[in-house]
């Protein structure tokens, strides 16, 4: 099994995509959030979904990302952007979906993996577990217990040792003062809402969201009231739903101006104002039936 997690770790340090998405996993598992990815343009693609918002917290799962992935130290990949939203069914087109709708994320935002200097390099290069030649050339054999007790074998050996460690010392210190490792970028990237909302879909709250925010309580409701629209047969149901889209409006309403989504909340008082009279004209054909 350690030798799995070794081999799995080799993978992902060498840039596998599949790989890093099994770590990401497995270290995020107790929080029950799952990832996806895709490597494209040179950006590593993230998608981060959970049952529920609390634990796609941003400043928590960023910084739990990036240490992770650091750790990992990826060739080739720096840019990663970080997308979260609610957990959905299986989509093969994520990140095709996501372009065309951001406004169904959560939130989004790129980070830049700093580079590990030229010691940290060597230092896991030295851990790394050597692979043997399937195939040996054969040579003269020589006793290793006479070669150990070669006193000049020894100072030589020792000699090596002292010189190899001065030599990447000097190279570290002269790497770390003439070339600065990037620091991560932490610039957020909030998707930019359509014109005209078509989906009660999770949109993108502001760094600033919490669980109170009633932005995001309005948004919870109408996906709610969304999926209970696609199953309901009854006048009850159809009232009840249509009481969800009216509460979802008047939360909208409440959004204070100051707000960075206070926009799409105005659309969106209209919109599910519009949603409830429809559930309310569902209940009475019910009725009337």
């Amino acid at each position: 099994m350690h030798d799995s997690m070794d081999d799995i770790a080799k993978q992902a340090h060498q840039g596998s995509v599949a790989a890093i998405i099994q770590i990401l996993n497995q270290q995020l598992a107790d929080d029950r959030v799952r990832t996806r990815a895709v490597f494209a343009d040179g950006v590593l693609h993230l998608l981060c979904e959970a049952p529920v918002v609390e634990p796609l917290d941003r400043s928590v799962l960023i910084n739990h990302i990036q240490k992770i992935l650091e750790d990992i130290a990826p060739r080739n990949i720096r840019r990663v952007n970080i997308n979260s939203r609610i957990v959905q069914e299986q989509q093969l087109l994520w990140l095709e979906e996501i372009s065309r709708n951001p406004d169904h994320l959560l939130w989004s935002q790129e980070i830049v993996l700093s580079k590990p200097n030229l010691l940290q390099q060597w230092i896991k290069a030295f851990k790394s577990p050597k692979v043997e030649p399937k195939k040996k050339t054969q040579l003269p054999q020589v006793s290793s217990r006479k070669v150990k007790q070669n006193p000049r074998f020894q100072r030589h050996f020792v000699s090596g040792i002292s010189v190899l460690v001065l030599l990447l010392l000097a190279g570290w210190l002269v790497y770390d003062r003439l070339i600065p490792s990037p620091y991560a970028s932490t610039t957020p990237q909030e998707p930019t809402p359509p014109p005209t909302p078509v989906s009660p879909s999770t949109t993108a709250p502001s760094t600033t969201a919490t669980p109170s925010d009633p932005f995001t309580q309005a948004v919870r409701l109408a996906i709610e009231a969304d999926a209970e629209g696609k199953t309901a047969n009854t006048a009850a149901q159809w009232l009840d739903i249509a009481a969800r889209w009216e509460k979802a409006s008047t939360l909208m309403s409440s959004v204070n101006p100051d707000h960075p989504r206070y926009e799409t909340a105005r659309d969106r008082v209209i919109l599910y104002r519009q949603n409830s009279q429809l559930a309310q004209q569902q209940a009475k054909q019910r009725q009337s039936q």
